[in-house]
């Protein structure tokens, strides 16, 4: 296919700190253009770059000393690869080179992010350091959802892995506080249909979802958290040498860690409402929270 000079093709192209591809010999700088004589070949053959910066490091480690110039592609042969927006072209030239401060916007359609690819906000993982999130503050991959710190969660401020439901610590749970697997019900340790406490409860889904615990437990209960670099810890830097780049770390802390920390901040009539569920048993309750009935 063709691409001319009215209609250029523009896009981000990652290099070496040298300014040279990893294949090739190429000097690339600032304001100059590239021609490739002969045929053309993705993969192969000629010059090439990506429409979405977050795809260039498929090929080359999002790493601040590698440099990243804005391009485009005009009156040359051109050939896409679909699946990852990479461009191969005939005809190549370099605009400018970006800040590593611009490469964390370009690289990701949310914010905060201290990987690439990302379509949510604040994930330290990758295609969001996690990877293919698309929701917030997901430190594991393939989630959907919010604060997961497991995989291939669709809910919510999950530790466990392929939760659809919240707070689960579990694997396979479609309901909510759930530290066994394939629960459906809500604070249970072993599988059972719409269950709480592990017994049969007269509640229905809906009804937990509009309960004063499940409003308290989303709005004070959080298993990631998002620490400042101004407050690190001297270990905390070392464990996480991109700290400067990020100005900061999203630190993930045990699901029973985080609920103490919210029931200690909750009133008594707050911490009736979780004691008034049905069913409501202390050891069960205990053996999944960390929490302990007051003496």
């Amino acid at each position: 296919m063709k691409v001319n000079k009215e209609s250029p093709i523009r896009g981000y192209k990652v290099v070496l700190p040298d300014g040279r591809a990893k294949k090739g010999n190429i000097l690339y700088e600032v304001g100059k253009e590239y021609i490739h004589d002969g045929p053309i070949k993705i993969c192969n053959t000629g010059l090439h770059f990506c429409i979405k910066a977050g795809h260039c490091f498929s090929y080359y480690d999002f790493d601040p000393k590698n440099r990243v110039f804005e391009v485009e592609a005009f009156d040359g042969e051109y050939e896409t690869h679909t699946e990852d927006s990479k461009i191969c072209t005939s005809h190549l030239r370099i605009i400018r080179e970006l800040k590593w401060d611009e490469v964390l916007i370009v690289a990701n359609e949310g914010s905060n992010n201290t990987g690439y690819s990302n379509s949510g906000n604040r994930n330290s993982g990758y295609s969001n350091s996690g990877y293919s999130n698309s929701g917030d503050w997901n430190s594991g991959d393939w989630n959907s959802g919010y604060s997961n710190s497991g995989y291939s969660n669709s809910g919510n401020r999950n530790s466990g892995n392929r939760n659809s439901g919240d707070w689960n610590s579990g694997d396979w749970n479609s309901g909510y506080s759930n530290s066994g697997n394939s629960n459906s019900g809500a604070f249970c340790t072993i599988t059972a249909s719409f269950t709480m406490f592990n017994k049969k409860s007269k509640w229905t889904i809906e009804e937990f979802q509009n309960s004063r615990v499940f409003s308290l437990m989303s709005n004070n209960l959080n298993t990631n958290l998002w620490i400042q670099s101004s407050v690190m810890t001297d270990e905390e830097k070392a464990a996480n040498p991109k700290y400067e780049t990020t100005e900061g770390y999203l630190k993930t802390i045990p699901f029973k860690e985080a609920f103490q920390n919210m029931w200690h901040n909750l009133t008594d009539i707050d911490k009736k409402a979780f004691t008034d569920l049905p069913n409501f048993d202390w050891s069960v309750f205990t053996e999944i929270t960390g929490v302990e009935k007051e003496k």
